[in-house]
């Protein structure tokens, strides 16, 4: 399947179930091979560049908290998830991201 096509049905996919695309995370070479009609669906969300090519989406989430998921854009469903306290900064969040961010290189470097 072509990522282009994987990514829009990973986006509707989420979106059904109330998850907002957040940013995504594209190697040089993906993002060259997305048309301009095909980054449009992306809705203007930041994308930068990485190793691996994956998807961060959020929603609310019980008791005042937001979840937080790293889908990796790969047929291969692979996704880490996190939960974070109304009462967390973005600094320590996006700690936290950093490092699930790691996690998911490391994962997709063991393949």
């Amino acid at each position: 399947m072509k990522k282009a096509d994987l990514l829009v049905e990973l986006i509707a996919t989420y979106r059904k179930h109330d998850w907002q695309l957040k940013r995504v995370l594209l190697q040089p070479d993906s993002r060259l091979a997305l048309t301009p009609s095909e980054l449009d669906l992306l809705g203007g969300v930041p994308i930068a560049e990485a190793t691996v090519d994956a998807l961060w989406f959020s929603r609310p989430s019980h008791h005042n908290r937001e979840a937080w998921e790293l889908r990796l854009l790969a047929e291969t469903q692979y996704a880490l998830f996190e939960t974070f306290e109304a009462d967390e900064t973005e600094g320590q969040r996006e700690e936290v991201r950093q490092e699930m961010e790691s996690r998911l290189r490391e994962y997709v470097s063991k393949d």
